[in-house]
């Protein structure tokens, strides 16, 4: 099969999922075609220069409804010959972008793709478009449905972490991250976001809290034990489901669990004749790609078993990875993802992730792939895995090699 390679990843700063966030005076299909513009700009594309945009958004509802896709094509300095499609693998919709453009292009249909995702949190609530896992009883007493927060505390319940693991790890997103952008980690994927006028809206990522501490997030209310033990009782669905746990050790808060933000990203993939046509050097070879179902209650178990599946499929070990992003859902997702495969910390999110930056649903999958790239590249590395769990059960993974 043909390689697809990556020739350029980028994303927008992170403003607050707020209506006094930075970004909220911008729409997703705004904040899409700006994304669109850069990599067109950056890579001298012209004409009908890729094949299709795949763009991933989990709340299709209002302006993120509809084929957003083609509307940022429609709103971006692209040529209109170029199509759009929207796709929603919840958490992972930008990740799947991604892996799709980069299998079409394996398979030899079309030579180039712009990938990614975005996702308005200030504007378009999550969970606005009434998702029937969530909201259809015929289906969740069937699937034994409990929210994603109380999910997250089962993992942590059912593997044995403590509130203090996920805090310290949680204090050490923040520091990671701020350490990042102090040392301009980011300038060459972070593409500042501007008003209709061209002035600076928002150039970096507004949602982190540097000073965070161990003791101040000891002082923070669990967030789902109310909902887990009181009303609607969700612990009693999870006990029955697993019945060998005695009670749901409620740690995730605010603080340790991902940030609600806007933002957007996008790569540019392609095959090796579309870069000596367009005068461009490959980043990065896309070398596997997987998804899978898993456990649709405790369901954000998915980064452990997509791992194992990318691995036997591509016939590598964990010891053949030099660095994983892990998405940051939850504290106790990223806790679980160390423990089962025993990897040193400081090889997994080096530059902090989604609980000190934030995690826009549709974007995140893109961001977090093009944030391992930047770092194989500044550390000299080769080899690196980005993984995310994803809402109702379900994992996704991409291996990526530096060329």
């Amino acid at each position: 099969m043909t390689d697809a390679f990556i020739y350029d990843a980028i994303r927008s700063p992170r403003g607050k999922g707020r209506p006094d966030g930075a970004l909220h005076e911008v729409t997703s299909v705004a904040l899409s075609a700006q994304m669109l513009d850069a990599i067109r700009s950056r890579n001298g594309l012209s004409g009908h220069a890729v094949e299709d945009v795949i763009w991933g958004n989990v709340t299709q509802v209002g302006e993120q409804g509809g084929c957003l896709a083609r509307s940022a094509v429609l709103a971006s300095g692209l040529d209109q010959a170029i199509p759009g499609l929207a796709i929603n693998r919840f958490c992972a919709s930008g990740m799947e972008a991604v892996n799709l453009a980069a299998n079409q292009v394996k398979g030899g249909a079309g030579a180039a793709y712009i990938a990614g995702g975005v996702e308005m949190m200030s504007r378009v609530a999550m969970g606005s478009d009434g998702a029937a896992i969530a909201v259809d009883p015929s289906l969740t007493f069937g699937t034994d449905f409990v929210p994603q927060g109380i999910a997250a505390d089962i993992i942590a319940t059912e593997y044995g972490f403590s509130r203090e693991q996920a805090d310290a790890l949680a204090v050490e997103s923040q520091a990671r991250a701020a350490m990042a952008w102090a040392d301009h980690r980011f300038a060459k994927s972070v593409v500042p976001v501007l008003d209709r006028n061209g002035l600076t809206i928002l150039d970096h990522d507004e949602y982190m809290r540097p000073g965070t501490s161990v003791e101040a997030l000891g002082a923070l209310k669990a967030s789902f034990k109310d909902m887990g033990e009181v009303m609607p009782g969700f612990d009693k669905i999870a006990l029955m489901k697993y019945p060998h746990l005695e009670r749901i050790n409620h740690i995730h808060h605010a603080g340790n669990s991902s940030g609600i933000v806007d933002g957007a990203a996008a790569v540019l993939i392609g095959n090796a004749d579309f870069g000596r046509a367009h005068g461009l050097k490959p980043r990065a070879r896309i070398r596997a790609t997987a998804k899978i179902g898993t456990d649709p209650t405790i369901m954000l178990t998915g980064p452990v078993p997509v791992t194992e599946k990318i691995l036997r499929d591509s016939g590598m070990a964990i010891s053949d990875i030099d660095l994983f992003e892990v998405n940051e859902a939850f504290a106790s997702v990223v806790l679980r993802f160390m423990q089962a495969f025993d990897v040193d910390p400081a090889r997994v999110n080096p530059n902090g992730g989604s609980i000190a930056m934030g995690h826009p649903l549709g974007a995140t999958g893109a961001i977090i792939i093009g944030t391992l790239l930047d770092e194989l590249e500044r550390s000299g590395k080769s080899v690196g895995l980005a993984t995310l769990c994803i809402a109702s059960g379900m994992g996704a993974a991409t291996i990526i090699e530096r060329v």
